[in-house]
C-alpha cells in the first residue's frame, strides 16, 4: 500500500474525532490538504542533509550540565546524525551534556555514532523500546533538567534556553514542551489536548506555525515526547515514564497527568521550535507496528487517570473551546498600538501588567486598535502568555467580541481615544465583564501644561476638550487605573464617586552592575514620538549640555530613541552621541555614569527614571519629571529646573562618588517599595480578584 494511501487510512480513521474539531468544512480541506503538492522542506529553513556523508564532529559537552538532553534510537542512523549536527550547530547558552540511548539498533549506529566528540554514548543489551530507553537515559543522566528528544527531530536556535527559561519565568512549572513543526513548515503541535474519553488531540496540527494562536504560552493538558523538558528530580518522584505503556505511546501525556496531579504545570513554549520528521521511527499507520500500541495504551491511560478525566472537557468539544478548559478568567486589553519594550515605557509597563495577570491566573488577550502587529511584538505577548488578535490572524473587535464576548470576565482600554469609541460596543457585548479604563497617563493633564509651557492656546482648547471625555469616561468605567499619586488625588477630588486605583509603573530591579570609577558619560532616554521628549532633548542640547561641555569636554551624552533624520542634523554638537533606538537598554544602563530627565512638561510617572534607578544608576531630573515617584531632592535624585542649576547639579554628581552611591541605593530602593513586580502584583490583586468560580480550576 503507498503511503498516500496509508495516509488516506489514517485520515479517514481520525475524520469522526476531526469532524467535531474543525467541522464538516474543515475536515475536508484537511484530506484535500494531504493530496496537494508541497515542497519537502519549508525554503526558510537550513536543515541537515540526510544524505550527507558522515564525518567525525563533535557536540557540546558540559563536566556539570544544567541539561541531559536524552536521545533514544532504534536504527535510523542518518535521522540520528542530522538531529546531532543540528544540536552542534545551534548549541545553547545553558551547559548540557547529550546522551544517546541505543536501542540496540540493527544497523551500525553505535559504531559511527562512537565518533562524534562529546557524545555519552548507552547501548541497551536488548531492546528496551522507547520508554524504556528514555528512562535508562534518564538514570545516567548529570543534569538537574532532562530534555528528552526524539532522533527524528532537527532543533533550532534557542530550542533548549527558551525551554528552561519557563522553569524560570512560569511559577510551579514541572513539564515544559516545544512548538514542533514539519520539514514542510506547516505547524505540527502547539501542545496537546486531553479529552475526558481520554482521547487527544495535537492543538494546532496543520496550521500555519506563526499563527498568533499559537504563538504564546499557556498551560497544556501535555506536550509532545519529542521535544520534553522536565525536572529530574521530578521525573524521578512520579517513577520516570509508567512502563505499562511500553514499548511507546501516551507515556507523554501519562507523564503530564502525574506532574499535574503532583502540583506543577504543564507549559507549551512556542520560542522553542523543533522540526520533527514524524512517522520516522513507528510510521503512521495505526493499525501496524509500534503505532498500533496507542488504542491498547489509550485505555490505560484512561483507566489510570479516570478521576482526572472527569475535569477534562467532554469528546467532540470544539478544540478552540476545549483547549480553555481550565476556565481562567478572560482579560481582553485593548491599547492603541501593539506594545513594544523597546519603543516607550507605556510599552513595558503594559507588558509587565500582562505577565503578572498571567502569573494571577487570568488568561489575556490583546488587540491593538489598529490590529497591527509584527512578528517581533506578537513573540513579545506570547512571551508573557497574551494571545495577540491581528491581522490578517483575528477578525475586527466587533466580531471577536460576538464571538468570544460571553467568555470575558474583564475588558481593560487604554487611553482615552481608544477607550471611547469602544466602550459601548464592550457594554453590549461582553456585559458581563468589568471594564477598566487605563489612562496610561491623564492626557488633558499633559496637553493643559504643554499649553501652558508654550502658550499655545489651540492646545489649551485641545486639553479642555480631553479633559471632558477623560472624566466622561472615567464616569462610565468600572474602574480607571493611574500611574501617579498626584494623578489619583487630582481625579479623586473631581469625581469623588469614581473607583480610581493606582498602578504605576513596573519594573524589574536589576541591581547596580558596575561601580562610579567604571562609569563614564550621561545618559538621555526618550523619542521624539512623545513630545515632551522632544522639548527635552532640544532644550539638552541647546542649553544645559553646552555648560557641562565647556567645564568637561571629557564627558559624552549618549542620546537613546527614536529620533528622526532631519532633527539629528540639528542635534549634531561637540560630544553628543546619538545612537537611535536600541534594543536592550542595560549596555548605557550599566556604562554610563548618570541618567537626565530634563522634562519641562507632561503627566504620569517617567519609565526612565524608573529604569535607571532600577539598574542603580542614579538620575538628574526637573521637578515635573519626578512628580508622583515619592523622590526627594538629594535624597534618591537631585532635582533642579532651569538650564543653569541642571548643569551644575550634573558636574557635581559627576565627581562625587559618596553622593553618587548614596542616590544609587536609595533610587533601587524606590522602585523596590513603589514600582516592582511586588508592589503591582498587590494592586492588580485588589483591583482583579479571580472570581469566585474560577480557582479551584488554576493548576
Amino acid at each position: 500500500m503507498s503511503w498516500r494511501l496509508k495516509r488516506l487510512r489514517y485520515l479517514l480513521q481520525r475524520v469522526g474525532g476531526s469532524m467535531a474539531q474543525r467541522g464538516l468544512r474543515g475536515t475536508l480541506a484537511r484530506i484535500a490538504q494531504e493530496f496537494q503538492q508541497r515542497p519537502e522542506q519549508d525554503a526558510t529553513w537550513q536543515l541537515e542533509a540526510l544524505d550527507a556523508p558522515f564525518a567525525p564532529f563533535a557536540v557540546p559537552c558540559s563536566e556539570m550540565p544544567r541539561v541531559s538532553v536524552i536521545v533514544p534510537i532504534h536504527g535510523k542512523l542518518a535521522y540520528t546524525v542530522a538531529c546531532l549536527r543540528s544540536i552542534a550547530r545551534h548549541g545553547a547558552t545553558a551547559p548540557f551534556e547529550v546522551i544517546v540511548v541505543d536501542d540496540a539498533s540493527p544497523d551500525h549506529s553505535a559504531v559511527t555514532l562512537a565518533q562524534i566528540d562529546g557524545l555519552r554514548l548507552l547501548r541497551n543489551e536488548r531492546n528496551l523500546g522507547f520508554i524504556g530507553s528514555c528512562n535508562a537515559g534518564a538514570a545516567a543522566a548529570r543534569g538537574e533538567y532532562l530534555l528528552f528528544l526524539n532522533n527524528d527531530t532537527q532543533v533550532t536556535p534557542g530550542w533548549l534556553d527558551r525551554l528552561l527559561d519557563c522553569f524560570a519565568e512560569e511559577p510551579g512549572c514541572g513539564i515544559a514542551g516545544s512548538r514542533l513543526a514539519y520539514p514542510d513548515g506547516r505547524l505540527q503541535e502547539a501542545g496537546g489536548l486531553v479529552y475526558a474519553d481520554g482521547s487527544a488531540w495535537n492543538y494546532g496540527r496543520f496550521e500555519q506555525r506563526d499563527d498568533p494562536r499559537f504563538l504564546y504560552r499557556r498551560d497544556a493538558d501535555y506536550v509532545s515526547g519529542a521535544a520534553l523538558m522536565i525536572e529530574a528530580t521530578l521525573f524521578h518522584d512520579v517513577g520516570g515514564f509508567d512502563r505499562r505503556y511500553a514499548p511507546a505511546y501516551c507515556e507523554d501525556m501519562d507523564l503530564a497527568f502525574a506532574a499535574r496531579a503532583a502540583g506543577r504545570r504543564v507549559i507549551y513554549q512556542p520560542e522553542s521550535l523543533v522540526v520533527h520528521c514524524e512517522g520516522i521511527s513507528s510510521g503512521l499507520d495505526p493499525f501496524a507496528g509500534v503505532k498500533q500500541c496507542q488504542i491498547a495504551n489509550r485505555a490505560t491511560f484512561a483507566d489510570k487517570w479516570q478521576a482526572a478525566l472527569q475535569r477534562q472537557p467532554a469528546p467532540r468539544t470544539p478544540v478552540e473551546t476545549a483547549i480553555h478548559h481550565e476556565r481562567w478568567p478572560h482579560i481582553l486589553i485593548v491599547d492603541a498600538l501593539t506594545p513594544d519594550a523597546a519603543r516607550d515605557s507605556g510599552s513595558l509597563r503594559l507588558l509587565n501588567i500582562m505577565q503578572l495577570l498571567r502569573e494571577l491566573g487570568w488568561r489575556v488577550s490583546f488587540m491593538a486598535d489598529n490590529r497591527a502587529a509584527t512578528h517581533d511584538e506578537i513573540v513579545q505577548l506570547g512571551r508573557v502568555g497574551a494571545h495577540a488578535l491581528c491581522k490578517p490572524w483575528s477578525p475586527s473587535l466587533v466580531t471577536w467580541l460576538r464571538r468570544e464576548g460571553a467568555t470575558l470576565d474583564a475588558v481593560m482600554l487604554c487611553r482615552h481615544y481608544v477607550a471611547a469609541p469602544n466602550l459601548d460596543l464592550v457594554r453590549r457585548l461582553a456585559p458581563q465583564a468589568t471594564v477598566l479604563f487605563d489612562t496610561v497617563d491623564l492626557h488633558f493633564l499633559r496637553e493643559q501644561r504643554a499649553a501652558e509651557h508654550t502658550g499655545n492656546n489651540t492646545l489649551a482648547r485641545q486639553a479642555e476638550l480631553s479633559r471632558h471625555r477623560e472624566l466622561a469616561l472615567i464616569q462610565a468605567c468600572d474602574i480607571t487605573l493611574v500611574v501617579s499619586p498626584v494623578e489619583h488625588a487630582l481625579l479623586a477630588r473631581e469625581l469623588p464617586q469614581a473607583r480610581i486605583e493606582l498602578l504605576s509603573n513596573v519594573h524589574e530591579v536589576y541591581g547596580r552592575g558596575a561601580g562610579f570609577t567604571a562609569r563614564s558619560g550621561l545618559v538621555f532616554v526618550g523619542g521624539f514620538n512623545h513630545p515632551p521628549n522632544e522639548d527635552a532633548v532640544r532644550w539638552l542640547v541647546s542649553e544645559i549640555f553646552p555648560r557641562i561641555h565647556a567645564q568637561r569636554p571629557d564627558i559624552a551624552l549618549h542620546l537613546i530613541g527614536e529620533i528622526p533624520e532631519a532633527a539629528r542634523l540639528s542635534l549634531v554638537t561637540p560630544g553628543v552621541q546619538i545612537h537611535g533606538r536600541v534594543a536592550d537598554l542595560t549596555p548605557w544602563m550599566e556604562s554610563c555614569r548618570i541618567a537626565l530627565a530634563p522634562l519641562r512638561y507632561g503627566a504620569g510617572v517617567k519609565g526612565k527614571v524608573n529604569m535607571a534607578m532600577s539598574h542603580g544608576l542614579p538620575v538628574v531630573a526637573t521637578g515635573i519629571a519626578a512628580e508622583g515617584m515619592q523622590l526627594h531632592d538629594g535624597d534618591e535624585i537631585l532635582l533642579a529646573d532651569d538650564a543653569e542649576g541642571f548643569a551644575t547639579a550634573v558636574l557635581r554628581l559627576h565627581d562625587d562618588e559618596t553622593l553618587w552611591q548614596h542616590l544609587s541605593e536609595r533610587g533601587l530602593d524606590n522602585v523596590r517599595e513603589h514600582f516592582s513586580f511586588e508592589a503591582a502584583r498587590a494592586a492588580l490583586h485588589r483591583v482583579l480578584p479571580l472570581p469566585a468560580n474560577t480557582g479551584d480550576n488554576l493548576r
